[in-house]
């Protein structure tokens, strides 16, 4: 079925990305609509517009029914840029507003709120153009059947878009219906998991033909894939980093050491403040959309917390500690939780939070101008508008500091300088916005990027961190049936979860356990995964549904599969399962766990959107171990010392005492190491040298 033949196609759909946030909204409004009642920041962004907008839900469908009118689902989140865009040239003009009040029910909706909505009708809109992004937007019948979309529209665009609509809705509705009918069948159908059969095997063959694949599309001077722009996407290095290290393909492991090193240096992180932004428009990791994103930041650091304890590189564990500090002074919340985004914008232009001019930077800097112009390539290589410059470095501090004849301690000296006198000025601009709901899915994220940083450095703020925002998730975001709400904000929780909250928060109660050796967060996991079995759990295809079963229907009921900025989440429910299932012995676990890779391994055919399946097949086709720790230092000197080094197919447990089924009979006094594998143990040792290396025989 080819949907891009439609009378629609003469309307042209431009695709762009997103980053920013809209001018503050005056104290006295012309206009108020219903979005003036949502929590949502995105949401109350438009509250103000001359659009009659209303809240995704059955009110405002059954409004269109009774006027005859077609639906726009108008889809973006707040540090969208182009949204912000679109609003300004179109959303908030009396013209367009006008026509689009008289013939349409106009319904917005936040992405991060609804990812079932948006997954629905992106998918929608890239049947249609091949194309997808945000803003979304979407034209539906009163019933929710989309019959058109795109992305950003300039505003004269807009309105032929809106008047041919309307005239095919009154003059041809029955093509109108059914092109409905049709591209219905295609959401519907798209992206279904058929079932593999129960005896697929898993091999290393495979994984290793997708890498070799995977590899023509490196770029092996600046990191990254070879194309701009460029994303993080730190689950593709993390099971880059996994492989190379396991297979001991040493050209894997230097692409990723490239990779970390010039993102770390690059002007998409931000050298004063810490923290990384969504993606980086050009090659060379220069220029960002200047957002930074909660999810992107919460699995950078554990990715560097990773390759720190791989490479030992020094910057790897400076940029955790700067972008931690960044989260705990800009994104924490004063319960212990934490805040979904930060926009790109400020005073209405891009990224003016986070340039400099030549000038202002000498005149802020004096005597350290000269070393922090060549550092951070201010007016030179660091370049973009209007003559400002973003700060960007290109080797690691110590070679800078070899090269200019300076002792290490005499640099970070003058950088601590640099750093401090601009930040200080920062403090006198106009900041950013602020996306302040708390997602449970991205608290989850973060939590274990805390953890992942705790066992690499050993900082007991950093656990303690993670353990103040678990207790949160559970107090705040859970349901009285046992469930997880999706977003908080205000002091109420609402949405009902989604399978990213699940699988995310089962991972980050693992993390802890590894961490911690408090079985309570083991308990609490074990509890939700039988939850999420309970309410998510597709039996015929053996994946897992994105929305529960106690969600009212929408159009389509999606299984969400690739791998993305966020790991899709059935990819890291089956994760999640499979360590579960090996804590508690329980069959049905990984059973669950391996029929969804098995499921998957007949859909993947390159290793970018399928990275995190891979790390599962890594711990199939590579001997997985399971490492206790029991006795005296069980949880301090021999946890720690252990935890020094990278590991990647070991899942860790311990302390004095415990109920797990692989403790039994590992209790003693002394401090003991039990290296096991499939239930098997090897001789105990008393010292992290021979657990070592019994871990990689």
């Amino acid at each position: 079925m080819i949907f891009r033949q439609t009378p629609f196609l003469f309307l042209i759909v431009i695709l762009a990305a997103c980053a920013g946030q809209k001018n503050e909204t005056p104290m006295k409004h012309k206009h108020t609509n219903a979005l003036v009642n949502e929590t949502s920041p995105y949401l109350l962004q438009h509250a103000h517009n001359p659009v009659d907008w209303h809240p995704w839900g059955d009110e405002a469908f059954e409004k269109a029914k009774a006027e005859n009118k077609l639906v726009l689902i108008s889809v973006g989140y707040s540090a969208c840029h182009w949204c912000h865009v679109m609003e300004r040239e179109t959303f908030e003009d009396s013209l367009a507003a006008a026509y689009m009040n008289e013939h349409f029910v106009n319904i917005k909706v936040d992405r991060e709120e609804r990812p079932d909505v948006d997954q629905v009708y992106m998918n929608a809109v890239q049947l249609m153009t091949n194309k997808g992004g945000w803003p979304l937007n979407c034209f539906a019948l009163a019933d929710g059947r989309p019959i058109f979309g795109g992305t950003y529209f300039p505003k004269e665009e807009w309105i032929k878009v809106l008047e041919s609509l309307v005239d095919i809705q009154q003059n041809q509705p029955e093509k109108m219906e059914d092109y409905a009918a049709k591209l219905t069948e295609g959401v519907q159908q798209s992206e279904l998991i058929e079932r593999a059969p129960a005896n697929q095997e898993f091999e290393q063959d495979s994984l290793d033909t997708i890498v070799e694949r995977w590899k023509l599309g490196w770029d092996l001077e600046e990191g990254g894939p070879n194309r701009a722009p460029k994303f993080p996407l730190p689950n593709n290095y993390e099971f880059l980093l996994q492989y190379g290290t396991l297979t001991q393909d040493q050209e894997t492991l230097d692409f990723v050491k490239l990779t970390l090193d010039k993102m770390a240096q690059g002007g998409i992180y931000d050298q004063v403040g810490g923290g990384f932004a969504r993606y980086s428009v050009d090659g060379m990791w220069k220029v960002p959309h200047f957002e930074k994103m909660l999810y992107d930041n919460a699995q950078l650091v554990s990715l560097y917390s990773e390759g720190y304890r791989a490479f030992k590189i020094s910057n790897y564990r400076t940029t955790v500690f700067q972008t931690l500090d960044f989260i705990e002074r800009e994104m924490t919340s004063d319960e212990g939780a934490f805040y979904s985004a930060l926009d790109a914008d400020s005073e209405g232009e891009e990224g003016k939070f986070y340039i400099w001019s030549q000038e202002e930077a000498q005149a802020l800097l004096g005597n350290d101008f000269e070393l922090a112009q060549d550092y951070y390539h201010i007016g030179g290589r660091g370049n973009w508008e209007h003559g400002n410059s973003i700060l960007l470095r290109r080797n690691h501090p110590e070679e800078y500091a070899a090269q200019k004849g300076m002792t290490i301690e005499e640099l970070q000296s003058a950088l601590d300088r640099i750093e401090s006198a601009l930040m200080s000025a920062r403090e006198d601009r106009i900041r950013p916005g602020l996306d302040d709901k708390i997602l449970t899915s991205w608290n989850a994220m973060m939590v274990k990027g805390y953890v992942d940083a705790y066992r690499a450095f050993g900082n007991p703020d950093h656990l303690a961190s993670a353990e103040r925002a678990m207790r949160f998730i559970l107090a705040k975001c859970r349901k009285e049936d046992g469930g997880l709400w999706h977003s908080y904000k205000d002091g109420n929780a609402k949405i009902n979860g989604y399978l990213e909250d699940y699988c995310f928060t089962l991972e980050a109660l693992v993390a802890l356990y590894q961490g911690s050796f408090d079985e309570q967060w083991l308990n609490e996991a074990k509890a939700l995964a039988d939850y999420t079995i309970a309410h998510f759990h597709d039996e015929s295809s053996g994946m897992f549904w994105f929305t529960s079963d106690l969600d009212p229907a929408l159009i389509a009921r999606k299984q969400e599969t690739s791998d993305n900025v966020i790991p899709a989440s059935n990819s890291s429910m089956a994760k999640a399962l499979w360590q579960l299932g090996t804590y508690y012995d329980q069959a049905e676990y990984k059973e669950h766990a391996d029929q969804m890779l098995r499921n998957i391994m007949n859909e993947w055919s390159y290793g970018q959107s399928y990275s995190n399946w891979g790390s599962l097949m890594l711990w199939h086709t590579f001997n997985y171990k399971e490492v206790a720790i029991t006795g005296e230092e069980a949880n301090g000197s021999l946890r720690s010392e252990l935890d020094q080094n990278y590991l990647p197919n070991v899942l860790l447990m311990g302390g004095t005492s415990g109920d797990l089924p692989l403790l039994e009979g590992k209790f003693i006094d002394t401090p003991t190491i039990f290296v096991c594998e499939n239930k098997a143990c090897k001789l105990p040792v008393n010292n992290v040298a021979d657990a070592l290396d019994q871990i990689r025989q």
